[in-house]
């Protein structure tokens, strides 16, 4: 992947800006930037730069060699400055996922006053929990933790061989369902469970994925939905379900899935994986002077130019709009530099 596609090289001497977070979105925003001429610093709490890219989609998805090779040439190149198990929050930080990593905290604060302009591109770090009884018990994990834990340790930034399921229950209809399924699969679970509440066609991930996992071994059962994990001795050895069936449209426009009384039932599992979705994770809580987070959602609010309500900071990715694919956050990314550039240009000429 060649992020700074703009350009050969960089010119320099536009400005200085501060990049945090180094995923798809910060990425595609920093070559832009450089072509531009600006000069830019990546913070990424990770040991290397790619965010889910590197650490959450497997490598047969999105080779992690086209990644590496486009950071490199983004230091090589052009100067790109990445600092590397570096967080960035304002006030006490947040734990989230992939932070075991993180050695240097600094104030979102700080960069403000240091840099020309700033673009937050955090992403999502934060799994949604099942929300049953016993969804804490030991072998119950989200998909994102578990695909990742096993790219950790496959990279070697992990001595931690993640477990092996006998019988793996994957609860999801989306890509990171798709990949845990998957995962479970090639490391060697001897039976792998798909579920979805809804049916195949309204499945996120798209008919011809399920489909394409199923042709690989991986079991998938539709219209049924989790009651609770049954648990013995505090790890996971099963969980109930319950019959779904159509009903009304929701509010997305897809048929809401009912319960239909009187069919829980029982699936045996000792590794339980849960994808119902991830959760942006701002470098904020709620509010940084003026950059504010939407309490519910968790996205950073920004207008229609991806401005905060600090001027000189803005945000890109799915820490704004919520999970979305890769190509939909380049996207983003690429359309918050250049507002950003712009601001600057404009703010020269003032």
């Amino acid at each position: 992947m060649k992020f700074a596609f703009m350009c050969k090289k960089g010119q320099g001497g536009r400005g200085k800006v501060a990049v945090v977070g180094g995923g798809p979105a910060g990425l595609a925003a920093t070559g832009y930037l450089v072509c531009q001429g600006y000069e830019v610093d990546v913070y990424e709490k990770l040991p290397l730069a790619g965010g889910l890219m590197m650490f959450g989609i497997p490598p047969y998805r999105i080779p992690r060699d086209s990644v590496l090779e486009g950071v490199e040439d983004l230091e090589k190149n052009f100067g790109v400055k990445f600092s590397y198990r570096t967080k960035v929050f304002c006030g006490e930080p947040r734990h989230d996922e992939g932070d075991e990593f993180v050695s240097n905290v600094i104030d979102l604060k700080k960069l403000v006053d240091e840099y020309d302009a700033l673009l937050l591109t955090t992403g999502i770090w934060s799994s949604r929990r099942l929300g049953v009884p016993g969804d804490n018990a030991k072998g119950v994990f989200s998909a994102l933790e578990y695909v990742y834990s096993w790219w950790v340790y496959e990279l070697g930034y992990s001595t931690h061989k993640p477990p092996v399921g006998n019988k793996v229950v994957v609860v999801g209809g989306g890509y990171s369902a798709i990949d845990a399924a998957e995962v479970s699969l090639m490391k060697g679970a001897k039976e792998v469970y798909l579920t979805y509440r809804r049916t195949i066609k309204e499945a996120p991930a798209g008919e011809y994925e399920v489909r394409r996992v199923v042709s690989e071994g991986v079991k998938w059962v539709e219209l049924i939905q989790p009651t609770k994990v049954v648990v013995s001795n505090d790890r996971v050895v099963g969980v109930e379900f319950v019959k779904m069936r159509l009903g009304e449209p929701d509010e997305t426009g897809r048929p809401r899935p009912v319960p239909v009384p009187g069919t829980e039932h029982v699936i045996e599992a000792d590794l339980v994986l849960a994808a119902v979705g991830e959760i942006p994770t701002p470098p904020l809580s709620t509010e940084c002077d003026g950059i504010k987070a939407d309490p519910k959602r968790r996205t950073i609010v920004v207008n229609e130019r991806m401005q905060t309500g600090v001027e000189k900071v803005f945000a890109a990715g799915d820490v704004v709009t919520g999970p979305s694919m890769i190509g939909k956050a380049i996207g983003s990314g690429l359309k918050a530099a250049t507002h950003l550039d712009h601001f600057l240009r404009a703010k020269k000429v003032m």
